[in-house]
């Protein structure tokens, strides 16, 4: 009886619904338990080709009901829990939990992150409906006139998941920008990056509407200048960087002037800190609306 062949796999981008190859022709190799995986490495181009993907997609994505969009949302969810053996092995294949206990968190097991991050992918479902009466208002003011202020998707928004909790922490940054009408380029962990090529199959098979969301992998210390720089990103939303991501993003959205959120510190497994409105509200834009009361 022959021996039986191995076929190596070779993780791709996630752009417009599809798995593309870097246009580049460029890989790298991530080192594992079970040897070394190759995955796609995203270039400039790559990462301009996302970002008009999610730009023709979120319009639509913006009309979609709340309630589609949550369904949606919980349907990705329903696709990880079937992957959820599949990526707490490439989380624990890849060391993924190392770096919580010296900085001072709670040590998760990669099941313990797996489950989590479904468990705030449901969180973030639940909101869709309900986050515009949490950050809208009806303000009181003189005259007779109906005053409204309500959240609007700000439109491309670059989510940036910290190397740390690699899983756990790609959710925390895209679930808050989808779930509120966005369309999102998310730049996976560099050091960890399989479980958010895992995740991107989630997506594709999760009902997600092609380019509503987009997953690079690649250095993101290649790729940050970039995103800080393109001026059609219209948001950045980002978990822990290094003070010198810090400083380039800053510097580089200084010419633009899109709006940068980055959550420092934060330790991921912390619901309380994590599983709240104040997450989607750096990631709209408040519109006033007047309207005139009878007397």
């Amino acid at each position: 009886m022959s021996e039986r062949m191995t076929v190596l796999k070779t993780y791709k981008l996630f752009i417009d619904g599809k798995f593309p190859r870097s246009e580049s022709g460029r890989s790298m190799e991530v080192r594992t338990n079970a040897g070394d995986v190759h995955l796609c490495r995203a270039s400039r181009k790559d990462l301009r080709d996302a970002v008009e993907a999610a730009r023709r997609a979120q319009p639509g994505w913006a009309r979609a009901t709340a309630y589609l969009r949550g369904q949606i949302l919980y349907r990705v969810a329903e696709m990880v829990e079937g992957k959820r053996r599949e990526l707490a092995e490439a989380i624990a294949a890849t060391g993924g939990k190392s770096a919580k206990a010296a900085k001072g968190r709670k040590t998760l097991s990669p099941e313990q992150e797996v489950t989590l991050a479904i468990d705030r992918l449901v969180h973030f479902a639940g909101w869709a409906d309900k986050y515009a009466q949490v950050l809208g208002c009806n303000n009181p003011v003189a005259g007779p006139y109906y005053n409204f202020t309500v959240p609007e998707p700000m439109g491309v928004v670059a989510a940036l998941a910290p190397d740390d909790r690699p899983l756990l922490g790609l959710v925390s940054v895209l679930a808050p920008a989808v779930v509120s009408g966005n369309a999102v380029v998310a730049v996976a962990s560099s050091t960890h990056p399989i479980p958010a090529a895992i995740f991107a199959e989630a997506c594709a098979t999760g009902d997600v509407p092609g380019g509503v969301v987009n997953i690079l992998t690649g250095d993101r210390s290649e790729l940050l200048p970039f995103v800080a720089s393109h001026r059609d990103i219209d948001g950045v939303i980002a978990i822990n960087l290094s003070a010198a991501e810090g400083a380039t993003l800053r510097k580089g959205v200084a010419e633009n002037l899109k709006r940068v959120s980055i959550h420092e510190g934060v330790d991921l497994a912390d619901k309380n800190t994590c599983e709240h409105p104040w997450w989607i509200e750096p990631l709209v834009e408040m519109k006033t609306m007047w309207h005139p009361a009878s007397v």
